[in-house]
């Protein structure tokens, strides 16, 4: 396999990894899931971690040709239109996001201004479809669960698999948001494990826990051997039964009603009212109260 070169950027407040990796012979490159950053206090948005990645990407001479999200994200908001305007790189995303788009335009109740159609994104990449990025061919695989747009790019020997499978000593990520499936995430996971076992997993977030450094990577031969909830490939209602009492223990993210409707539009912020201010919806009482300390 084809191995591509991959350096990882931590986002500390939100947990989150993002990834530009690039092929060592055409120089061309990738941006994964960039992070937006939001202060939940103030309002105030900050392309601090976008810059880091573009300050590498100039530094290497790496030429990105593509920035990519796997999926609309809860938990922080996405970069990706501030990378467009600095890098011309068109914008991707799995196809299925057209059913997220719905569901949350539902819940935010928007108007004919939002039109849940893909069209916030240069492509929507289908289950299977291969695209290049320099000479390493690059394969989608659709991997619901966690979200119902969720897709892994597997480009050469790396799969960025997003928020489907955690580190090892975490496991795998939640699937009790708006339309995610226990049952759903069970199988993409299986699908991400069938992959050689050299693979390098690349994943979207970490908490880093018993104090441990956050960590990203990790081969499909370590999950199979040691993932809190894979090793030893458990049965499907084994996992499923597991995951969904994780879940119900836990908060929903701080950021995910913010996050939610800026991610549903690509990453951008609602259109600017008559003072030349985006503002964002709460929808109050839609969600069931959880605890913070669970």
């Amino acid at each position: 396999m084809s191995k591509p070169i991959v350096k990882s950027f931590w986002d500390k407040p939100t947990g989150s990894w993002q990834y530009v990796f690039h092929d060592a012979e055409t120089m061309k490159g990738a941006i994964i899931d960039p992070v937006l950053g939001y202060d939940i206090l103030s309002g105030a948005t900050s392309t601090s971690r976008a810059d880091d990645m573009l300050a590498y990407v100039r530094d290497a001479g790496i030429e990105i040709v593509w920035i990519l999200d796997t999926h609309p994200h809860a938990d922080h908001f996405s970069a990706a239109p501030y990378l467009k305007q600095m890098l011309g790189a068109p914008t991707a995303i799995g196809e299925q996001v057209t059913k997220v788009q719905a569901l949350w335009k539902d819940i935010y109740n928007l108007g004919d201004e939002f039109q849940p159609d893909g069209s916030h994104w240069d492509r929507l990449f289908a289950d299977g479809e291969v695209f290049h990025v320099g000479n390493l061919p690059v394969t989608v695989f659709f991997s619901p669960g966690h979200t119902m747009a969720s897709i892994t790019y597997v480009a050469g020997d790396a799969a960025f698999v997003h928020d489907t499978l955690m580190m090892p000593d975490s496991g795998s990520s939640r699937a009790d948001f708006p339309g995610g499936n226990s049952r759903q995430l069970y199988r993409s996971v299986r699908r991400i494990l069938d992959l050689p076992p050299e693979t390098r997993v690349f994943v979207g977030h970490d908490y880093a826990p018993g104090g441990r450094m956050p960590s990203c990577e990790a081969s499909v031969a370590e999950h199979l051997a040691s993932n809190k909830h894979f090793a030893g490939l458990p049965l499907e209602d084994d996992f499923v039964s597991v995951r969904d009492a994780r879940d119900a223990t836990l908060p929903l993210p701080k950021l995910m009603l913010a996050a939610l409707q800026v991610n549903i539009r690509g990453g951008r912020l609602p259109a600017p009212e008559a003072n030349g201010r985006s503002y964002l919806k709460i929808p109050v009482g839609y969600f069931e109260p959880r605890s913070e300390d669970a």
